[in-house]
């Protein structure tokens, strides 16, 4: 009489594990500028990420996981195209998406379009939405703003005066104050992704979740901070003196920004040290409310966890501090994946363990795709996962590239051997096993020579050329307008270049004049109403605008820390 009852029960069991196979949900987790400095990856012996390393713990650690790109805007467009900077032309910050890639499909919308319920809260993409894309959003999609209202300090720089206009505005730190709850931010976020999870969904879900932390500035709750005594900070254990003297000019030249040296002549070393771990206990603070949403809810059996960051963030290693290099410091990021069992594309789920294969987070899209019985995609680039996730020692002949903001500038990750190339021509290579700091750079050796050369073969041969961004979606530069006989201020250029595109709404011509460092004025172009004129030029720089046959002068505009559109009211 028992044996109906158990084959029903049996029966019961295959399509329940039918229906986990072909619809599990998918939690995307998110932080920014986040390095390796983790517990479970051993960056800084400092870090405190108890919820990180719990994620870790439950499913595959890619121990050598790389960002396509060492820079949010390229780096998150790659994660949610597919695509490698190389082939869609998106490199820098400065680009925007929707111009590069109009048309291009983003994963939420792939996953509604297959009957998934897509929602997202927090910075997925660099500074907008892409309201299209999802089926909800908190701020509201709409807004195209990703960010919820955030305390920050009431009078700022309040740790590092600015040293010039080359110093982004946001390069500052310091405890706050305030609850989570008062502080918002992430909070917020972190908030609203635990309350989708803590309901059974009417339909699957691709679920993003955006912490914003440890991106700049590092100011967040003071019970942060009180974890970290300043009298007790490490310096970064890839920190070494002179370790730029067996680097060619390409990559020195890249390293050697002026924010380093600023930041120690002002004895703030140690301090910002603080902040970035203070910032990163904060973010696995609201990481750890997202999962025990997870766990305490009706979605914990069903759901795929994936997290990443964008990349990492240099605290004087190699002498640089921020992103922007192919180093190992900023390329290397956290990457881990939990699969339930009973899902399509792995069956039995993930058993805890650690991959040391060279991984991209070019391959999340397609992962995911496989993993939830979707269809794949023709335009990915990267191989899946799904591989190591069966057996993280599986076979694996692909290596991990970081593309750099100039075109044919590059960092490849191998297994054992990193390898740079610079536009330019100029090589690096190190041994990860030996040297996991990149401190001793063989490319000059005769017995690396073959080394060199199967990297050499491994790396693309193709580039696609860099769309810029149009006038129109350059930041605007504040117009100071001149009164009668006044004189505008002598340029104090300080920093990299790039161009400023002055455009004449004024319905006559103008004349456009750089005020040099004396208060001189240098003569530069006439702009005829409606037009436009490209300049390179520096932070800090005065260009003067003036009219008529004595040139008198009208206004100006002062240059920021990059590309924008200087417009010459009516």
């Amino acid at each position: 009489m028992k044996r109906p009852i158990t084959l029903l029960c049996f029966l019961l069991g295959i399509a329940s594990w039918a229906s986990a196979a072909k619809e599990p949900n998918v939690l995307f987790i998110a932080l920014d500028d986040l390095n390796d400095w983790v517990g479970c990856l051993g960056g800084h012996p400092q870090a405190r990420t108890p919820n990180l390393d719990r994620l870790a713990a439950s499913g595959i650690l890619f121990t050598n996981a790389h960002c396509p790109a060492p820079a949010c805007n390229p780096s998150r467009t790659a994660v949610f195209t597919g695509m490698s900077p190389h082939r869609s032309g998106l490199y820098r910050n400065g680009q925007k998406m929707r111009e590069v890639l109009p048309d291009v499909e983003l994963l939420p919308k792939t996953f509604s379009r297959e009957g998934y319920w897509s929602g997202g809260s927090g910075k997925m993409l660099h500074y907008f939405i892409d309201a299209r894309s999802w089926d909800a959003y908190f701020p509201a999609k709409d807004t195209e703003n990703p960010f919820p209202h955030t305390l920050y300090p009431k009078k700022r720089p309040l740790s590092l005066p600015r040293g010039g206009p080359w110093q982004y505005i946001e390069t500052d730190w310091g405890a706050l104050d305030a609850t989570d709850q008062e502080y918002g931010g992430d909070y917020s976020v972190a908030q609203w992704v635990a309350g989708k999870l803590s309901r059974k969904q009417e339909k699957p879900f691709f679920l993003a979740c955006g912490i914003y932390r440890p991106h700049e500035p590092w100011f967040v709750p003071r019970k942060y901070f009180d974890a970290f005594p300043l009298d007790k900070i490490q310096l970064p254990p890839g920190y070494r003196e002179g370790d730029l003297d067996d680097i060619g000019q390409e990559g020195t030249s890249l390293a050697r920004n002026r924010y380093f040296p600023h930041i120690r002549a002002h004895k703030q070393w140690r301090q910002a040290i603080q902040g970035y771990l203070a910032s990163i206990y904060f973010a696995d603070a609201m990481l750890g409310l997202v999962l025990d949403a997870l766990e305490k809810g009706p979605n914990a059996d069903n759901t795929i966890v994936a997290l990443w960051s964008d990349h990492g963030w240099h605290l004087g290693e190699k002498e640089h501090w921020q992103k922007f290099t192919a180093w190992r410091a900023c390329s290397r990021v956290p990457l881990i994946l939990r699969v339930p069992g009973g899902v399509n594309g792995l069956p039995r789920g993930t058993r805890p363990g650690k991959c040391s294969r060279p991984v991209s987070l070019l391959s999340l899209a397609p992962t995911l795709l496989e993993l939830c019985g979707l269809p794949p995609s023709k335009v990915h680039d990267g191989p899946s996962l799904v591989p190591l996730l069966a057996d993280p020692g599986a076979k694996w002949p692909h290596v991990a590239i970081t593309y750099l903001h100039h075109v044919g500038s590059f960092g490849l990750s191998a297994e054992r051997w990193r390898y740079i190339r610079y536009a330019g021509g100029s090589e690096e290579l190190y041994d990860i096993r030996s040297d996991p700091h990149e401190w001793h750079n063989l490319a000059g050796m005769d017995k690396h020579r073959g080394t060199l050369k199967r990297l050499r073969g491994l790396a693309p041969k193709k580039f696609a050329r860099a769309i810029e961004p149009k006038i129109s979606s350059l930041p605007i530069l504040q117009w100071r307008p001149l009164k009668a006989g006044a004189k505008a201020p002598p340029s104090r250029p300080d920093g990299g270049t790039f161009d400023v595109v002055f455009v004449n709404h004024s319905g006559r011509d103008v004349q456009l004049f750089w005020m040099d460092r004396s208060g001189g004025r240098k003569p530069y172009a006439l702009i005829k109403p409606g037009k436009s004129y490209r300049q390179n030029t520096r932070p800090g720089a005065v260009w003067m605008i003036a009219v008529g046959e004595k040139a008198e002068a009208l206004g100006y505009f002062e240059v920021g820390d990059r590309a924008a559109r200087a417009v010459v009211p009516e």
